[in-house]
């Protein structure tokens, strides 16, 4: 009966592209979470305390039923004032928020134009959406104007949506949102900003590298609260018709069983912190400036500028072998394959965090210099 999935199955291990569940192991270079909130005791203090005040461990029901907890709106009130956004709604995870946004707001008749290298929610969201949708090149945004103008001499009347990611997760780098803010502004366009490895780290406080944009009628922004936030869950920033449109309409919102309050008492925390603790983002970008200047120096690579650095190598075979050489030296970094990066562009994600120290850094690199030789001769020998 599953034969069709075991000879699936058996393809993918052929080409080297089988994945498998594996628990933290090593020295952590493979997680999002930037800020090391997520065993933090500041968070399990929150949640502690949340229990303590009957806060239930789960919500019982969808937000339109019984599921409604005052936490919940509480962690909306509080973030909309944080990002300051007019409104803000929780979803249980970014992968849903994102497929419930841009299934839901474009509508028939309206054009989405979105970067190329967008996050595979946005495309799950986009196969169930009513409008069209085109994607331009990476980080250009003539690109996107061209496709614009052409879609209005083509005859195209309706509104136009930009999906962006601010900070892209596999390359680390950042949307031109300047550039797009103002392309938005002069096609009387919506832009849909997907912060989710920007938030806590970039911004004022934390808000994310669109923070100056928040508040327009014409933005939407996404803020994911299971990386630098440590929890889980998703923030949805938007206009307050908005967010009602997305609570009469957005399946994967109406038909969800809600998050659970003792999360959202956790993101509350983690919003709390980030507004007070500068000195945790302080640290941060030092330990990305010290990754920055020793990959530059011992491999020649030119570093990203964020916590995110991809080491790209080509093939499956090789990053999958690397991967292995750097967990048998006592790193967690992990291979990251086509379909989600493209073809001939695997790699190591290198991701920094805060739970990993100045020291670890620097022994991170000696391993990679290390692991490359163990690798390449490890592919003569076999030739």
């Amino acid at each position: 009966m599953s034969a069709h999935h075991e000879r699936a199955l058996e393809a993918l291990r052929r080409r080297g592209r089988l994945r498998a569940l594996e628990t933290a192991n090593g020295i952590d270079f493979a997680s999002n979470d930037y800020l090391g909130l997520a065993s933090s005791k500041a968070l399990r203090d929150a949640v502690s305390d949340a229990i303590a005040r009957g806060v239930p461990v789960g919500a019982g029901g969808s937000r339109l039923l019984r599921g409604n907890d005052t936490e919940h709106e509480a962690l909306e009130a509080e973030a909309a004032a944080f990002f300051r956004a007019e409104r803000a709604l929780f979803f249980g995870g970014g992968f849903v928020a994102n497929t419930a946004l841009y299934s839901t707001l474009p509508a028939r008749g309206d054009l989405v134009v979105y970067d190329e290298l967008i996050h595979a929610s946005v495309h799950d969201g986009l196969r169930l959406s009513k409008a069209d949708s085109r994607p331009f090149a990476h980080n250009d945004a003539d690109a996107c104007e061209t496709i614009i103008k052409n879609w209005r001499t083509d005859g195209g009347t309706g509104r136009v949506w930009i999906g962006v990611e601010t900070l892209y997760s596999m390359d680390g780098d950042r949307a031109p949102l300047g550039a797009l803010a103002a392309l938005a502004e002069r096609h009387d366009a919506m832009l849909l900003l997907d912060e989710a490895h920007a938030t806590g780290v970039f911004g004022e406080d934390g808000r994310g590298l669109g923070a100056d944009l928040e508040g327009r009628q014409n933005v939407v922004s996404l803020h994911t609260c299971g990386k630098a936030l440590g929890a889980s869950g998703a923030l949805v920033l938007c206009s307050r018709t908005l967010r009602d449109f997305l609570v009469n309409r957005a399946r994967a919102f109406i038909y969800a069983t809600a998050p659970s309050p003792l999360v959202a008492a956790a993101v509350r925390a983690a919003l709390r912190i980030c507004a007070n603790e500068p000195e945790r983002r302080a640290a941060l970008q030092a330990r990305i400036e010290l990754a920055g200047k020793l990959l530059q120096e011992r491999l020649e690579l030119a570093p990203s500028g964020s916590q995110i650095q991809p080491i790209i190598v080509g093939t499956d075979t090789r990053a999958v072998a690397l991967a292995q050489q750097m967990k048998a030296l006592g790193y967690d970094i992990r291979a990251i394959r086509p379909p989600t990066v493209p073809e001939g562009t695997a790699r190591l994600r290198l991701a920094i965090t805060l739970n990993a120290s100045s020291d670890d850094i620097a022994g991170l690199i000696d391993a990679l210099v290390q692991a490359q030789a163990l690798v390449a001769e490890d592919a003569e020998a076999r030739t």
